[in-house]
């Protein structure tokens, strides 16, 4: 989702809840991250890779100048062979600790295995965060929650409100007002034009 779609999506949600709530949640990730650099853990359910988020809080941190939003993608399976960026399994969450955040992104029930693990990282210390459909077991874990609106809810704030769009625009808050002084204004346009070619470029081929 390009920044013009983000921008027409919130003018649409401007009457709801929504676009504060992304931004709320996208601010309590940012601050999680920056002032400790140490590292952010993004992980789904076993059905469920948020590789898109991942790929997205990805170019958000280039554009921004805020490396630490660069999330390092952990999986329940890890095949053979896999390149040492995408080799993290579940295994990662029970060593993480302090100055860590874990991004816990899935739109079912996160089931026995992820949350003991979720529970582990919380207990070493790292900071826990999730974007859901409102599990209550994860969220009693969470420092901070976002849940998407069931589908009811969600028709009648958008068609498009989901989890997946949902995801779209914390990750783009997460990169808002964190530029550094440039050494000359960078116009809107000209980020709308590295977007576009951004889009129409083959998927990178870190995620």
């Amino acid at each position: 989702m390009d920044a013009v779609r983000v921008a027409l999506l919130r003018e649409v949600l401007a009457g709801t809840e929504w676009v504060q709530a992304t931004r709320r949640f996208a601010g309590t990730l940012r601050g999680a991250v920056a002032p400790h650099g140490g590292g952010l853990l993004l992980v789904g359910c076993a059905a469920y890779e948020p590789w898109h988020l991942a790929a997205h809080l990805d170019d958000e941190a280039a554009w921004s100048g805020l490396p630490e939003l660069s999330p390092t993608l952990v999986r329940h399976r890890v095949p053979g062979g896999a390149p040492a960026h995408l080799a993290a399994g579940l295994g990662r969450l029970a060593v993480s600790g302090r100055g860590e955040t874990l991004l816990v992104v899935t739109p079912e029930r996160p089931g026995a295995e992820l949350l003991e693990r979720v529970h582990d990282a919380r207990r070493n210390g790292a900071t826990v965060l999730a974007l859901d459909s409102g599990d209550r077991d994860l969220h009693a874990l969470a420092h901070d929650a976002l849940a998407a609106p069931p589908p009811a809810e969600a028709a009648g704030a958008s068609p498009d409100l989901d989890l997946d769009t949902v995801q779209h625009l914390v990750s783009a808050a997460a990169g808002e007002n964190s530029l550094p002084a440039p050494r000359r204004p960078r116009r809107f346009r000209d980020r709308l034009a590295r977007l576009a070619d951004e889009l129409t470029a083959p998927p990178p081929p870190r995620w």
